[in-house]
Protein backbone atom coordinates (compact mmCIF):
# COMPACT_ATOMS: atom_id res chain seq x y z
CA UNK A 1 0.00 0.00 0.00
CA UNK A 2 1.17 3.47 -1.18
CA UNK A 3 -0.03 6.46 1.17
CA UNK A 4 1.40 9.88 0.79
CA UNK A 5 1.76 12.46 3.09
CA UNK A 6 -0.59 14.55 1.48
CA UNK A 7 -2.91 12.02 2.62
CA UNK A 8 -3.00 12.90 6.07
CA UNK A 9 -6.16 14.78 6.58
CA UNK A 10 -7.81 11.26 5.67
CA UNK A 11 -6.33 9.84 8.97
CA UNK A 12 -7.79 12.82 10.71
CA UNK A 13 -11.24 11.98 9.21
CA UNK A 14 -11.33 8.14 10.04
CA UNK A 15 -10.32 9.38 13.71
CA UNK A 16 -13.82 10.79 13.42
CA UNK A 17 -15.76 8.25 12.13
CA UNK A 18 -17.87 6.91 13.96
CA UNK A 19 -16.78 2.33 13.54
CA UNK A 20 -19.55 1.19 11.32
CA UNK A 21 -18.53 4.09 9.07
CA UNK A 22 -14.77 2.74 9.31
CA UNK A 23 -15.80 -0.96 8.09
CA UNK A 24 -18.05 0.95 5.66
CA UNK A 25 -15.10 3.00 4.17
CA UNK A 26 -12.34 -0.12 4.46
CA UNK A 27 -14.07 -2.50 2.60
CA UNK A 28 -15.41 -0.02 -0.01
CA UNK A 29 -11.49 0.99 -0.47
CA UNK A 30 -9.44 -1.79 0.29
CA UNK A 31 -11.60 -4.94 0.50
CA UNK A 32 -9.58 -8.05 0.82
CA UNK A 33 -7.16 -6.26 1.87
CA UNK A 34 -8.84 -4.85 5.05
CA UNK A 35 -9.72 -7.07 8.20
CA UNK A 36 -10.64 -7.62 11.42
CA UNK A 37 -7.51 -9.20 13.75
CA UNK A 38 -9.17 -10.48 17.23
CA UNK A 39 -8.63 -12.73 20.13
CA UNK A 40 -12.15 -13.33 20.07
CA UNK A 41 -12.64 -11.27 23.41
CA UNK A 42 -15.43 -8.58 24.05
CA UNK A 43 -14.60 -6.06 21.58
CA UNK A 44 -13.42 -7.83 18.79
CA UNK A 45 -17.16 -10.11 19.05
CA UNK A 46 -18.57 -6.78 18.93
CA UNK A 47 -16.77 -5.50 15.85
CA UNK A 48 -17.91 -8.82 14.17
CA UNK A 49 -21.51 -8.18 14.80
CA UNK A 50 -21.19 -4.43 13.80
CA UNK A 51 -19.44 -5.21 10.24
CA UNK A 52 -21.40 -7.85 9.79
CA UNK A 53 -24.54 -5.40 9.45
CA UNK A 54 -22.82 -2.71 7.53
CA UNK A 55 -19.95 -4.32 5.81
CA UNK A 56 -20.38 -7.88 5.49
CA UNK A 57 -17.59 -9.65 3.73
CA UNK A 58 -14.90 -8.02 5.88
CA UNK A 59 -12.06 -10.34 6.68
CA UNK A 60 -11.78 -11.96 10.06
CA UNK A 61 -8.68 -13.10 11.37
CA UNK A 62 -6.97 -14.50 14.72
CA UNK A 63 -3.82 -16.05 16.01
CA UNK A 64 -4.27 -19.24 16.99
CA UNK A 65 -1.27 -20.36 18.89
CA UNK A 66 -1.72 -23.75 19.87
CA UNK A 67 -2.49 -22.85 23.06
CA UNK A 68 -6.12 -21.34 23.87
CA UNK A 69 -8.73 -21.94 25.86
CA UNK A 70 -11.69 -24.74 24.53
CA UNK A 71 -13.98 -21.71 25.40
CA UNK A 72 -12.16 -19.82 22.95
CA UNK A 73 -12.08 -22.18 20.17
CA UNK A 74 -15.84 -23.08 21.04
CA UNK A 75 -16.68 -19.21 20.59
CA UNK A 76 -14.76 -19.26 17.02
CA UNK A 77 -17.05 -21.98 16.40
CA UNK A 78 -20.51 -20.25 17.17
CA UNK A 79 -18.86 -17.15 15.13
CA UNK A 80 -18.49 -18.56 12.39
CA UNK A 81 -22.05 -20.75 12.27
CA UNK A 82 -23.70 -17.07 13.49
CA UNK A 83 -22.38 -14.72 11.30
CA UNK A 84 -22.20 -17.42 8.32
CA UNK A 85 -18.43 -16.75 7.53
CA UNK A 86 -14.96 -18.26 8.09
CA UNK A 87 -12.36 -17.25 10.73
CA UNK A 88 -8.73 -17.38 9.02
CA UNK A 89 -6.12 -18.57 11.85
CA UNK A 90 -2.88 -17.89 11.32
CA UNK A 91 -0.35 -20.85 13.28
CA UNK A 92 2.87 -20.74 14.81
CA UNK A 93 5.56 -21.96 12.42
CA UNK A 94 5.82 -25.99 13.31
CA UNK A 95 9.74 -26.04 12.85
CA UNK A 96 10.29 -23.01 14.92
CA UNK A 97 7.86 -24.03 17.59
CA UNK A 98 9.43 -27.67 18.00
CA UNK A 99 13.10 -25.35 18.22
CA UNK A 100 11.83 -23.53 21.03
CA UNK A 101 10.17 -26.35 22.76
CA UNK A 102 12.91 -28.59 22.58
CA UNK A 103 15.75 -25.63 23.39
CA UNK A 104 13.40 -24.56 26.48
CA UNK A 105 10.33 -26.61 27.01
CA UNK A 106 7.06 -26.35 27.13
CA UNK A 107 6.46 -23.86 29.48
CA UNK A 108 9.67 -21.51 29.51
CA UNK A 109 7.64 -18.50 29.69
CA UNK A 110 7.81 -19.26 33.48
CA UNK A 111 11.43 -18.70 33.85
CA UNK A 112 11.74 -15.22 32.82
CA UNK A 113 10.23 -12.17 31.07
CA UNK A 114 12.23 -12.34 28.18
CA UNK A 115 11.58 -16.05 27.57
CA UNK A 116 7.75 -15.06 28.12
CA UNK A 117 8.26 -12.51 25.29
CA UNK A 118 10.16 -15.01 22.92
CA UNK A 119 7.20 -17.35 23.74
CA UNK A 120 4.89 -15.28 22.55
CA UNK A 121 6.91 -14.00 19.35
CA UNK A 122 7.15 -17.58 18.09
CA UNK A 123 2.96 -18.12 18.85
CA UNK A 124 1.79 -14.97 18.41
CA UNK A 125 3.50 -12.00 17.05
CA UNK A 126 5.27 -14.17 14.16
CA UNK A 127 1.76 -15.37 13.24
CA UNK A 128 0.53 -12.17 13.41
CA UNK A 129 2.80 -10.72 11.01
CA UNK A 130 2.03 -13.44 8.67
CA UNK A 131 -1.65 -11.69 9.04
CA UNK A 132 -0.76 -8.89 8.44
CA UNK A 133 1.00 -9.07 5.50
CA UNK A 134 -2.21 -9.91 3.67
CA UNK A 135 -3.37 -6.69 4.79
CA UNK A 136 -3.42 -2.68 4.64
CA UNK A 137 -5.93 -2.03 6.71
CA UNK A 138 -5.90 -3.43 10.33
CA UNK A 139 -9.27 -3.77 12.71
CA UNK A 140 -7.58 -4.27 16.17
CA UNK A 141 -10.12 -4.20 19.47
CA UNK A 142 -7.59 -1.99 21.75
CA UNK A 143 -9.05 -0.32 24.01
CA UNK A 144 -8.19 3.21 26.15
CA UNK A 145 -9.59 1.47 29.58
CA UNK A 146 -7.29 -1.82 29.26
CA UNK A 147 -4.09 -0.46 30.55
CA UNK A 148 -1.75 2.60 30.91
CA UNK A 149 -0.52 1.62 28.31
CA UNK A 150 -2.76 2.14 26.06
CA UNK A 151 -4.69 5.07 27.20
CA UNK A 152 -2.88 7.05 24.37
CA UNK A 153 -4.26 4.40 22.00
CA UNK A 154 -5.48 6.29 18.92
CA UNK A 155 -8.81 5.00 16.69
CA UNK A 156 -6.76 5.84 13.03
CA UNK A 157 -3.03 5.81 12.61
CA UNK A 158 -0.38 4.88 10.31
CA UNK A 159 2.32 2.40 11.28
CA UNK A 160 5.51 1.07 9.89
CA UNK A 161 5.52 -2.72 10.37
CA UNK A 162 8.32 -4.92 9.33
CA UNK A 163 9.28 -1.97 7.01
CA UNK A 164 5.89 -1.36 5.40
CA UNK A 165 3.65 1.18 5.78
CA UNK A 166 -0.01 -0.35 7.46
CA UNK A 167 -3.34 1.16 8.52
CA UNK A 168 -4.00 0.45 12.04
CA UNK A 169 -7.81 0.93 13.08
CA UNK A 170 -9.10 1.08 16.59
CA UNK A 171 -12.71 1.65 16.25
CA UNK A 172 -14.03 0.93 19.74
CA UNK A 173 -10.81 3.15 21.37
CA UNK A 174 -12.66 4.84 22.88
CA UNK A 175 -16.09 2.69 24.36
CA UNK A 176 -15.61 1.53 27.99
CA UNK A 177 -16.39 -2.07 29.40
CA UNK A 178 -19.91 -0.64 30.12
CA UNK A 179 -20.40 0.25 26.44
CA UNK A 180 -19.36 -2.59 25.39
CA UNK A 181 -21.55 -4.58 27.73
CA UNK A 182 -24.58 -2.91 27.06
CA UNK A 183 -24.17 -3.36 22.95
CA UNK A 184 -23.61 -6.92 23.73
CA UNK A 185 -26.41 -7.08 25.63
CA UNK A 186 -29.13 -5.55 23.45
CA UNK A 187 -27.78 -6.91 20.10
CA UNK A 188 -27.07 -11.13 21.43
CA UNK A 189 -23.68 -10.80 20.62
CA UNK A 190 -21.64 -13.88 21.47
CA UNK A 191 -19.21 -13.71 24.02
CA UNK A 192 -16.51 -16.11 25.50
CA UNK A 193 -17.59 -18.14 28.50
CA UNK A 194 -13.97 -17.51 30.39
CA UNK A 195 -15.95 -13.91 31.09
CA UNK A 196 -18.04 -15.78 33.61
CA UNK A 197 -15.65 -17.74 34.85
CA UNK A 198 -13.65 -14.41 36.21
CA UNK A 199 -11.44 -13.62 33.24
CA UNK A 200 -11.60 -9.90 32.25
CA UNK A 201 -8.77 -10.22 29.26
CA UNK A 202 -8.07 -13.70 27.53
CA UNK A 203 -5.20 -15.00 25.85
CA UNK A 204 -3.52 -18.65 25.96
CA UNK A 205 -3.87 -21.74 28.40
CA UNK A 206 -1.77 -21.22 31.49
CA UNK A 207 -0.50 -17.16 30.77
CA UNK A 208 -4.56 -16.26 31.08
CA UNK A 209 -6.08 -16.57 34.69
CA UNK A 210 -9.08 -14.94 36.04
CA UNK A 211 -8.58 -11.48 38.42
CA UNK A 212 -10.01 -10.64 41.40
CA UNK A 213 -12.49 -7.16 41.90
CA UNK A 214 -9.95 -4.97 42.85
CA UNK A 215 -6.95 -5.99 40.18
CA UNK A 216 -6.53 -4.10 37.19
CA UNK A 217 -8.07 -6.12 33.95
CA UNK A 218 -4.65 -6.98 32.89
CA UNK A 219 -3.32 -8.63 36.30
CA UNK A 220 -4.71 -12.29 34.54
CA UNK A 221 -1.98 -12.33 31.87
CA UNK A 222 1.08 -13.76 32.95
CA UNK A 223 0.30 -13.34 36.72
CA UNK A 224 3.86 -14.68 38.06
CA UNK A 225 5.03 -11.48 36.85
CA UNK A 226 2.63 -9.02 38.28
CA UNK A 227 5.65 -7.18 40.51
CA UNK A 228 5.97 -5.61 37.41
CA UNK A 229 3.95 -2.89 36.10
CA UNK A 230 0.84 -2.84 33.89
CA UNK A 231 3.04 -1.89 30.97
CA UNK A 232 4.73 -5.16 31.00
CA UNK A 233 1.72 -7.55 30.17
CA UNK A 234 1.78 -6.80 26.21
CA UNK A 235 3.05 -10.14 24.56
CA UNK A 236 4.53 -7.93 21.50
CA UNK A 237 1.83 -7.72 18.53
CA UNK A 238 0.70 -4.08 19.34
CA UNK A 239 4.78 -2.71 20.27
CA UNK A 240 5.98 -3.66 16.94
CA UNK A 241 5.14 -0.91 14.85
CA UNK A 242 6.19 2.58 15.06
CA UNK A 243 3.49 5.34 14.21
CA UNK A 244 4.36 7.71 11.75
Amino acid sequence: MVIETTEKDLYEELRDMGPEDMFRWALAHHGPRAGIVTSFQDTGCVMIDMMSKVAPGLRVMTVDTLRLHEETYALMREVEQRYGLTVERFTPDPARLKRMVAQHGEYLFFDDKAKQEYCCKIRKVEPNDAALETLDVWFTGLRRDHSEFRQETPKAQLINRNGRKLLKLAPLADWDKERIDAYSEEHGVPKNALYEKGYTSIGCVICTTPTLPHEHARAGRWRWFNYLDEDNKECGIHIGGSGI
